[in-house]
């Protein structure tokens, strides 16, 4: 069932799994404000029955990046373009980018999972957007590049924080400084990709995670994805305690004695 498709963006949502795909192959999937708040309004419209939210880009990429037409002084019909954006208050410029972020941050809600299928190219805007989603299953011809610096600009999309975790902080300003192409097999290597396989055997891959995700009850999931995200910035003792409050809760639950 199809609860939005516009703006370069479709969800679909088959009782526990949604299905979000960006739909404009003929542009390498690029990007726009437009199209960013699709995806946070299909954020928002998910239905509570679902546990697994799968990202998708029909065509041979996954997502070129931001469409360069954000940069013309005409910018996008409707939009104001980046430039008047620049020539405007601070106040403006921050809430614009503010709301332009909202697409990038609910992927990592706790109540769900969420995996990037990711092929092709994966650039700027791009590899933020699979940065922003807990997984990433990929295909042996992705490529992925930040290429924000090379612009003038800064990766501002939710991206760097997702990047750093994942493989360091040396590595990711090497990526970033660099927007050097990271391939499969380094993407597995360095943590950027959960599972590299074949481009013809990508859907498969993420059905069989997909289904992996599905197996434990919503609740054990939910709290241990909630322990891991704060395990990053909590101290150890406060972590230890943080396990035996969830685990509190599960027992209790089990029990039969939860409220």
């Amino acid at each position: 069932m199809a609860l939005l498709d516009k703006d370069g963006v479709r969800l679909t949502v088959d009782d526990t799994v949604a299905t979000v795909t960006l739909t404009n192959p003929a542009k390498r999937n690029a990007q726009s404000p437009a199209l960013w708040r699709a995806l946070t309004e299909a954020g928002r419209s998910l239905p509570g029955t679902v546990r697994v939210v799968v990202l998708r880009g029909e065509g041979q990429s996954f997502s070129a990046g931001l469409d360069r037409q954000a940069f013309t002084p005409e910018g996008f019909e409707g939009e104001p373009s980046f430039l008047d954006l620049a020539r405007g208050s601070e106040e403006l410029l921050d809430s614009t980018i503010a709301e332009y972020q909202e697409a990038f941050t609910w992927w990592r809600r706790n109540d769900i999972i969420s995996v990037a299928a990711v092929q092709g190219h994966a650039i700027g805007a791009g590899f933020q957007l699979a940065l922003a989603c807990d997984l990433r299953v990929v295909a042996d011809d992705v490529q992925f590049a930040m290429r924000e610096t090379g612009l003038g600009l800064v990766p501002d999309l939710g991206g760097t924080q997702p990047l750093t975790s994942a493989v360091g902080y040396a590595r990711a300003l090497e990526i970033c400084a660099t927007g050097r192409f990271v391939r499969a097999e380094e993407a597995e290597r360095i943590g950027l990709a959960n599972l590299v396989v074949p481009a013809g055997e990508l859907d498969a891959a993420v059905q069989d995670l997909t289904t992996a995700l599905l197996a434990p009850p919503r609740d054990a999931v939910t709290e241990t994805k909630a322990l891991l995200r704060g395990a990053v910035s909590r101290p150890y003792e406060d972590q230890r305690a943080a396990e035996r409050a969830a685990q509190a809760r599960r027992l209790r639950d089990l029990a039969g004695l939860s409220d």
